[in-house]
């Protein structure tokens, strides 16, 4: 297959830049119709994203870094929808091994380095917070890691050590965040917000082993040592949390946080930045915002609910469709029954005997002091930590 050959003279194995913006907005259209607030040095690259989308005929002249970091910006800003741009391994490999990577390389790291502190609140919900510190952990924070490791054997293969180096000290950063956000979570007995955050450790920390791999690291790489299989394998360097939070995702939220592939069909989710799916099985609240959405109709609210529950029965381990689904029941006046007329019959008879109902109707309070139990219950079987 032959290459694309831009006007600057990039040639390129991956998505051409205007097809990548095209998929940009069939992923989150609500990126380019001024529902989001891109000022600030920290959101320039949803502001550089709606610049290419008036100007298209500038992606014809863009060099390689230019590229990188649109590839960047893509991904940035469709990792929390549901449709994710294709360009991981663009970003992770390909385009560190270019022909021109001599050139670039250097700028490239230093966007790596930025996109650390990317604002990326707008363009996704699957957040953990720690409210004491304003601090927010998402899988964003695993897509940047499998940048940055990449970036840090492109580095190395091309003898610029002193920014590999520096690249290696922010990658140890990050490790450290998301270290004392559990430690800190479990301190405080934040239960919600320490489950969700195992399920985005474990996320982060998957992505950085998947792309250690994907560079070869030598298994006597001293780094490679230090930051591998952190959820799995208890670490010198590193408190048991991250261990334990890796077992508590496998018991609880493994079965919840997967590619939502039920959740692609309602095309009106992809509507509003507000429809981004959360950390599962915590979905109350979203399930509230789409109940009361004036901007869904009842005939796009009755598409999410089969959807929901079409993705429940390929899982039926999982809480987080149903709490979603019982939060929209009650913001409507009859329930289920206020959608009779935007649902089949027999999906209708189907829900109301349903465990999917019974799990969606018990209260939040309840429900979350179950996790917490079960939680307060679990000892990690390879650190015998638990959360109290």
């Amino acid at each position: 297959m032959a290459k694309k050959v831009l006007r600057s003279e990039l040639e390129l194995d991956g998505i051409a830049p205007n097809l990548l913006l095209r998929d940009i907005e069939v992923a989150a259209p609500f990126i380019f119709k001024g529902e989001l607030e891109t000022t600030g040095t920290h959101r320039a690259y949803l502001a550089k994203l709606s610049f290419y989308k008036k100007n298209l005929n500038q992606l014809k002249y863009i060099d390689l870094s230019e590229y990188f970091y649109l590839c960047m910006a893509a991904h940035w800003s469709t990792a929390g929808t549901y449709v994710p741009t294709n360009v991981d391994n663009q970003i992770r490999e390909g385009l560190w091994k270019h022909a021109r990577i001599q050139k670039h390389i250097e700028k490239m790291a230093r966007i790596t380095i930025d996109a650390w502190l990317w604002d990326y609140e707008q363009v996704t919900n699957r957040k953990a917070y720690n409210p004491s510190l304003n601090q927010v952990l998402s899988t964003h924070e695993g897509t940047w890691l499998s940048v940055a490791i990449g970036a840090y054997n492109a580095l190395v293969a091309n003898k610029r050590h002193e920014l590999a180096d520096e690249m290696k000290k922010v990658i140890l950063a990050e490790v450290e965040k998301e270290e004392k956000l559990l430690l800190f979570l479990r301190e405080k007995k934040d239960h919600v917000n320490f489950l969700r955050a195992t399920a985005l450790m474990a996320h982060n920390f998957g992505d950085l082993d998947r792309v250690i791999d994907q560079w070869g690291m030598s298994e006597d790489d001293p780094f490679r040592k230090r930051i591998f299989r952190l959820g799995h394998i208890p670490n010198e360097n590193y408190s048991p949390i991250l261990v334990y939070a890796g077992q508590v995702n496998k018991k609880f939220l493994s079965v919840e946080n997967h590619r939502h592939m039920s959740m692609r069909q309602p095309r009106s989710l992809r509507r509003s930045n507000r429809f981004l799916v959360p950390v599962g099985p915590f979905m109350d609240s979203w399930g509230k915002v789409l109940g009361e959405a004036n901007d869904l109709s009842p005939d796009e609210k009755g598409e999410i609910i089969v959807a929901l529950f079409d993705g429940w029965k390929r899982q039926d381990l999982a809480k987080g469709y149903p709490r979603a689904y019982g939060a929209m029941l009650r913001s409507f006046p009859n329930g289920i029954d206020s959608l009779a007329m935007s649902l089949p019959f027999d999906v209708v008879q189907d829900l109301k005997k349903s465990k999917f109902h019974q799990l969606g109707i018990l209260p939040l309070e309840d429900f979350e002091k179950q996790m917490a139990t079960q939680l307060e219950d679990f000892e990690c079987p390879l650190t015998a930590m638990r959360f109290s």
